[in-house]
């Protein structure tokens, strides 16, 4: 005998026309999820999916709606959002930390089912936030200063922690460097509490909050490495910069002007300083000091566009990943474009 299944427990999507019900349930207190679908537009998206649908029928299957079921041993939000991503075209926005949970909600199913197509747009999505470029930490990092605070946090609304465990979860690499990187910003006492607002909100789809054991090293590497580079380019780059023959200021007026740069980014440093922005911080004073010739401040903002390229390059190295361009080709391969 066929049994309905209750419009209250019709999870969405639902369709009536479908051929057959896929069924969610967990074992934490989310409510199962009954969703009715077309086994050949989901089995065209996923391999998996159609080896799974690849029920006989029997007088023994299990049946609703006159349909064949399918329990599926995933979070039923998640599901829901992942065929309704196969059906429709999903757009991935960051206007909270609810937009990253539904991400990872998407890629984590995507992953499991071998959806390739679903897999490379969040892995898309989430690099237009935890950068593989120079130009992409700086708009992150602007947008940062910008935005308007949800929820009592600020941008980019979710803990860099949740990010990393999310790509080792899933196995993604391109996002960890800056994942890390940013994440070397908290302090580990704070990381190891676990108090940050960012990491105690409450979802079904949120990656762990705890640094995993095989992470504290990179951290420490990152976190260290971060420390030197600000300290080499305050005592370096700008404290023994050497004034060339093209200086056409006064003698050592140019050289006084670097000498308080030196003193003012030395007085703002903390250990939560990122010196990609504080590089950035420092080619924009010397721009708008008037007192320093104009050749100067042109090789000043060369030498620290090319300084903070070259450091921006290095950075997955420090952790002992590949370059940015062989992460790119692992995780967004040219064909997956």
């Amino acid at each position: 005998m066929a049994y309905s299944v209750p419009l209250s427990r019709r999870g969405k999507p639902w369709f009536d026309d479908g051929n057959i019900i896929l069924l969610a349930e967990t074992d934490d207190s989310e409510p199962a999820g009954y969703f009715k679908v077309h086994r050949g537009i989901l089995a065209r998206q996923s391999e998996m999916f159609a080896a799974m649908f690849d029920i006989p029928q029997s007088d023994d299957v299990e049946t609703l709606d006159n349909c064949p079921v399918v329990r599926m041993y995933d979070v039923p939000t998640e599901l829901a959002n992942l065929i309704t991503a196969i059906y429709d075209p999903v757009v991935f926005q960051n206007r909270n930390v609810e937009d990253f949970f539904f991400l990872a909600g998407i890629l984590r199913l995507a992953t499991k089912y071998f959806i390739s197509r679903l897999r490379t747009q969040a892995i898309r999505s989430l690099t237009q936030t935890w950068a593989y470029t120079i130009r992409g930490h700086d708009e992150m990092v602007s947008l940062a200063l910008s935005s308007p605070i949800v929820d009592g946090t600020t941008y980019p609304y979710v803990h860099p922690l949740h990010v990393l465990n999310l790509a080792r979860e899933v196995n993604i690499r391109i996002v960890v460097p800056s994942a890390l990187y940013f994440l070397s910003i908290y302090s580990l006492d704070s990381i190891l509490r676990g108090d940050h607002p960012k990491l105690t909100v409450k979802h079904p789809s949120r990656p762990s909050s705890q640094l995993a054991l095989h992470d504290v090293s990179d951290y420490t590497l990152m976190y260290q490495h971060r420390i030197n580079v600000i300290l080499d380019f305050i005592r370096h780059t700008c404290g023994e910069r050497v004034i060339g023959e093209h200086c056409q200021s006064p003698p050592k007026q140019c050289a006084r002007v670097f000498s308080r740069l030196t003193a003012n980014i030395h007085q703002s440093f903390t250990p939560r300083t990122g010196p990609f922005h504080n590089m950035g911080q420092a080619m924009q004073w010397i721009d708008d000091d008037v007192s320093i010739c104009g050749p100067c401040q042109r090789a000043f903002r060369r030498d620290v566009t090319d300084l903070r390229e070259k450091l921006w390059d290095e950075l997955p190295s420090v952790v002992g990943l590949p370059s940015w361009s062989d992460l790119l080709a692992m995780d967004l391969p040219p064909s997956s474009s």
